[in-house]
Parts: C-alpha cells; sequence; structure tokens
C-alpha cells in the first residue's frame, strides 16, 4: 500500500465517495436520528462537508452515493432484518423524494456526480459507481459518510476488491454508537485502507 498520502490523494486521480449524506438519513428529518445524532455530534458531518467543498476546489471528483427506494418496493433486498426493519419505517427514502437528496450543506456543483442504489448494502457492489471511478481515472476513493455498522466497511472492502487505492479519513465516518467506529477502525479498516484525518486530506489539497 502506498505510503506517500499526498502522492496517493492526486487530485487527477483520486474521487470523494460520500456515502448516503443524503437529506433523509444524516438530514434534520433523519429516519434514524440516533445514527444522524452520531454523525453530527462526532464532527463527522462537518468534516465531510469540508473534505466536499476542498475537493471540487482542488478539481478532485465528488461522487455522492445515494440510497433510495421505490414506492412499491420492486428490486429491494428483503432478506435481512436490516431492510425488512427500514421497510416497515413511515418515513421512507422515496426515489425523487428531499429525502434521497445530497445534504444541503454540500451546496449544488454541476462537477458532482450522483449514483443512487435501489438494493444491497453497498454503494459500489452491483451499482455504477465502478464504472463512473473508471471513466473519471480514478486510482485512490476516499470513503466517507455513514454508516460504519454497514455502508462504510462494504464499500471499503469492495474497493480493496476492484483493485483502488482506499483513504478512509477517521474523523469523517460515522456509526452507532460512536465508540464503535473506532473499535471498526482500529480492528479492520486500517488493515486493508490508508486510515487519516480530514485536516491531512486537506493539507493534501491545498
Amino acid at each position: 500500500m502506498a505510503t506517500d498520502l499526498r502522492e496517493l490523494l492526486t487530485p487527477a486521480t483520486t474521487v470523494l465517495l460520500t456515502q448516503e449524506c443524503q437529506r433523509g438519513v444524516v438530514g434534520p428529518d433523519s429516519m434514524i436520528p440516533a445514527l444522524a445524532d452520531a454523525a453530527r455530534t462526532s464532527g463527522a458531518l462537518a468534516n465531510i462537508t469540508r473534505l466536499v467543498h476542498a475537493a471540487r476546489t482542488a478539481h478532485v471528483g465528488v461522487l455522492h452515493a445515494l440510497a433510495a427506494r421505490r414506492h412499491d418496493g420492486r428490486g429491494a433486498n428483503t432478506n435481512a432484518r436490516l431492510f425488512v426493519s427500514v421497510a416497515r419505517q413511515p418515513d421512507q427514502q422515496w426515489l425523487g423524494a428531499d429525502a434521497t437528496l445530497p445534504l444541503e450543506e454540500f451546496g449544488v456543483d454541476d462537477s458532482d456526480l450522483t449514483s443512487t442504489r435501489l438494493h444491497g448494502l453497498s454503494p459500489i457492489l452491483g451499482q455504477d459507481v465502478d464504472g463512473l471511478l473508471r471513466n473519471l481515472g480514478c486510482r485512490t476513493v476516499v470513503i466517507v459518510g455513514v454508516s460504519t455498522n454497514v455502508a462504510i466497511p462494504n464499500a471499503v472492502f469492495d474497493a480493496v476488491n476492484l483493485g483502488y487505492q482506499v483513504v478512509v479519513p477517521i474523523d469523517a465516518i460515522a456509526g452507532v454508537p460512536v465508540e464503535y467506529t473506532d473499535a471498526i477502525v482500529r480492528n479492520t479498516l486500517s488493515l486493508v485502507a490508508t486510515t487519516t484525518r480530514t485536516d491531512e486530506v486537506l493539507a493534501c489539497w491545498s
């Protein structure tokens, strides 16, 4: 694994992937209040916002991985407790609704790309993300967002398995309980990805 962070984060070959940083997940009207609270109180969302704006300025690609559900539920998984629980929620991430839009703090930039999944646990496996990354000339994926319980590890493993270098700013990811993030970074993510902090990434892009 490359050890020179600045080289690893060369803007022309790096993409910032935000995982479910959308209004219905970590916004004020989250369907998962505990996760939204953890993301905000830990400082993760503030750091993610800093990274998004810095990436655009540095001409680093930004790709928002979003999750949504059709009103008829077609195509959605039903083979895990998590999927069943989500399907029973009164508030849903309906396809095309505001809940599936990136956080307002990010603003809007025409250079950003989005990928919206209707199924599965990973923003990468079985989605269009790999193709988008390759067409952007990506070699390094910076993964931020939620949650460290499920989707963040999925994204890291899938990106590594596809041959990408992966960088994880550990103060720009969150899960519940808050202390779980520290455990999974220390015992799992640090074994397969380059772990760092937001300020170090920003220094490379300044």
